[in-house]
C-alpha cells in the first residue's frame, strides 16, 4: 500500500444533507457532483446506498456517467454484530453501488460499543476487520472512518488504537480520524493525530465538525501533524452546526500551507454559491474567501490604503478564489466576475470593453430585483448572447393566461393555461391542462412551439424550486424560481424573478427553451 497523496473528500451529499434545512433532489445531487468533479475534488461521497430511494437513484445515475477527477464514494457502516459479513444486506448494498471507493464508519468509543451497539469490545474489532477485508476482496478502495475517535482517545487510548489497527491490518487504504462531536480544540487534535500516525506507521485522514467553532482549525491542525486527507462539506453544511467548511479549508491548504491540491480555486466562489442555490440556502455574505463581504471595503482609511496597496487589508488576491474587491464608492467593481464567468461559457470579453459595462449594469439591475445566476448558468448565457447580438427570440409573446379551479365536493383540481404567440410570422393560440400552473403553461407553450422547433420534445423539466427573496414584505415579497432542465445529455438551470410566482415561473421556463433551442439551432 503506497502513501496516499493529499486529497479532498467531499461529503456534502451525505453528511451535509444531515444539516437542518438542507435537502437535495436526485437531480440536484448529480449537478452538485458534476460541479465538484469539474472543480477537481478527489472524492465525492454520494450518500448511503439503500438508506433511502434518493441515494439509491443517485448511485444508479452516477454509475452511468464518466467522472474526470473524482472517485464517487458510497458510505456505510461495519457489519452488524453477530452477523456474517457475507449475510449483511447493508454491506452488500455498498458493493451494489458500483463505486470505486467505499467509506465505512465504525465505533471507536467503548461507551458506544457496549451501550449503543450492545456488542462486546472484541466483537466490535471483528466487525471492523471483517467489513474492511470483505470490501477489499471485492476490489474496492476502502476508507475507514473512526467515529468519535478523539473523545474515545481521552477515555481509553489503548482500545481506540486497537480499533484503527484492526482496520489497518484488514487492508484499509486510509484511516480517517473523526472528531464527531466537534468539541475538541486544535492543540489536542494535532497531538493525537501525530501520536496515531506514529502508532499506525502510516498517514491518516481527518473529519471534523464545527460545534466549537474550530472545525477548519482542527482540520488544519491535523494536517500539520501529518494527515493527508481532509473531509468536509461545501459551505460547512452538516448536522448540528455543521462540518469542516471546505470552501475555507481548501484555499487555506493551497494558498497558505503550500499543498498542491490540483484545484483551480478561481472557481471557488462560483462553486459555493452554486451549492447554496441548489440547497435553497441564502449565501453567507461573511463567509471567508467566498462571501460577498470577504473583500469589501468601505470609505475611509481602508479604501485609501487598499487602492494603493491591496495587501494592506486583503490577505489574498480575491481573484485567486473567484471573488472580487468591492469598494462601495466605485462603479467598476464586478467586471472581473462577468469576464471570468463569460469565459467559462466560451465568450471572450475584455475588461473595460463597452459591452462588458452594459452586461455588468444589467446583471446588477437584475440582482437588485432578486436574480441569482450561480445555479442558472443558462439564463446568464442568454443574457450574454442578447447583449452580444447572438440571440434571436424564439417567439413574440402576445399573451398568456393561467387559471386554477377546485371542486371541493368532487375532490378534483384543474389547471388550464392559454398562450398566444407569434412564431416566425405565424400566430399561435394554444390551450393545455396540467397538474399545476407551471405544468399547464409548459404544455401550452410546447404545443405552440412544437411545429417550429421539433427538438423541444427532448427537453424535460427535472426540478423546480421557489425562493422568497425578501420575505419581510410578506405576500408582496418577490419570488425567485429556479428550473433545472435536461435533454438526456446535458443539464442546465434557468431563473425567473417576479412579484408573481406564475410570471417568475414563465420567465424561467422560456429561458430554458430559448437556451437549448437557440444553442442547438444551425448557424446561418
Amino acid at each position: 500500500m503506497s502513501t496516499p497523496r493529499f486529497t479532498i473528500y467531499d461529503t456534502t451529499l451525505r453528511d451535509g444533507t444531515q444539516g437542518t434545512g438542507i435537502s437535495f433532489s436526485v437531480v440536484d445531487k448529480i449537478r452538485v457532483a458534476e460541479k465538484l468533479d469539474a472543480f477537481g475534488v478527489h472524492y465525492i461521497e454520494g450518500g448511503w446506498p439503500g438508506s433511502n430511494p434518493k441515494d439509491a437513484a443517485f448511485f444508479d445515475e452516477a454509475a452511468k456517467r464518466s467522472w474526470k477527477h473524482a472517485k464517487i464514494t458510497a458510505f456505510g457502516m461495519t457489519r452488524r454484530g453477530k452477523v456474517r459479513v457475507e449475510d449483511d444486506a447493508q454491506v452488500q448494498m455498498l458493493l451494489d453501488a458500483q463505486t470505486p471507493a467505499v467509506t465505512i464508519v465504525g465505533k471507536t468509543w467503548p461507551l458506544h460499543v457496549t451501550e449503543v451497539f450492545n456488542v462486546t469490545l472484541e466483537e466490535n474489532l471483528a466487525m471492523i476487520a471483517d467489513t474492511v477485508a470483505h470490501l477489499k476482496r471485492h476490489g474496492r478502495e476502502v476508507l475507514y472512518d473512526a467515529e468519535h475517535f478523539f473523545d474515545s482517545y481521552k477515555e481509553d487510548r489503548d482500545y481506540s488504537l486497537r480499533t484503527v489497527k484492526a482496520a489497518r491490518d484488514a487492508g484499509a487504504d486510509l484511516i480517517v480520524l473523526c472528531e464527531t462531536n466537534g468539541g475538541n480544540l486544535p492543540d489536542f487534535v494535532e497531538r493525537v493525530t501525530r501520536e496515531v500516525i506514529a502508532e499506525l506507521g502510516q498517514p491518516v485522514g481527518i473529519h471534523t465538525h464545527n460545534d466549537g467553532g474550530v472545525g477548519v482549525a482542527n482540520a488544519l491542525a491535523a494536517v500539520r501533524a501529518g494527515a493527508v486527507q481532509v473531509q468536509g462539506t461545501i459551505n460547512g453544511y452538516g448536522e448540528r452546526v455543521g462540518n469542516c467548511n471546505l470552501t475555507t479549508v481548501m484555499p487555506n491548504l493551497q494558498l497558505k500551507m503550500g499543498f498542491d491540491l490540483g484545484l483551480d480555486l478561481a472557481g471557488l466562489r462560483d462553486l459555493a454559491h452554486f451549492v447554496d442555490e441548489l440547497a435553497n440556502v441564502p449565501h453567507d455574505i461573511r463567509a471567508p474567501y467566498v462571501g460577498a463581504a470577504a473583500f469589501t471595503h468601505k470609505g475611509g482609511l481602508h479604501v485609501h490604503a487598499v487602492q494603493k496597496l491591496a495587501r494592506t487589508y486583503e490577505h489574498v488576491d480575491p481573484a485567486l478564489v473567484g471573488n472580487e474587491r468591492i469598494i462601495t464608492i466605485s462603479d467598476m467593481s464586478g467586471q472581473t466576475n462577468v469576464i471570468v464567468k463569460a469565459a467559462k461559457l466560451g465568450f471572450k470579453l475584455a475588461k473595460g470593453a463597452p459591452e462588458v459595462a452594459k452586461i455588468l449594469t444589467e446583471v446588477k439591475r437584475l440582482e437588485s430585483e432578486g436574480y441569482e445566476f450561480e445555479a442558472a448558468e443558462a439564463s446568464f448565457e442568454l443574457l450574454l448572447r442578447r447583449h452580444l447580438g447572438q440571440q434571436r427570440p424564439l417567439f413574440e409573446l402576445e399573451e398568456y393566461h393561467c387559471s386554477f379551479r377546485r371542486a371541493s365536493e368532487a375532490h378534483w383540481n384543474k389547471c388550464e393555461a392559454t398562450v398566444k404567440l407569434r412564431v416566425n410570422g405565424h400566430r399561435e393560440y394554444t390551450v393545455a391542462e396540467g397538474d399545476g400552473p407551471v405544468n399547464a403553461l409548459d404544455a401550452a407553450l410546447r404545443k405552440a412551439l412544437r411545429p417550429f422547433y421539433p427538438a423541444i420534445e427532448r427537453i424535460q423539466l427535472d426540478d423546480f424550486k421557489v425562493r422568497i427573496s425578501n420575505g419581510q414584505l410578506g405576500t408582496a415579497a418577490r419570488t425567485r424560481v429556479l428550473i433545472d432542465s435536461t435533454d438526456g445529455d446535458e443539464h442546465w438551470g434557468t431563473v425567473g424573478v417576479s412579484d408573481n410566482i406564475i410570471e417568475a415561473s414563465w420567465l424561467a421556463l422560456v429561458d430554458s427553451f430559448e437556451y437549448k433551442l437557440g444553442k442547438d439551432a444551425p448557424k446561418s
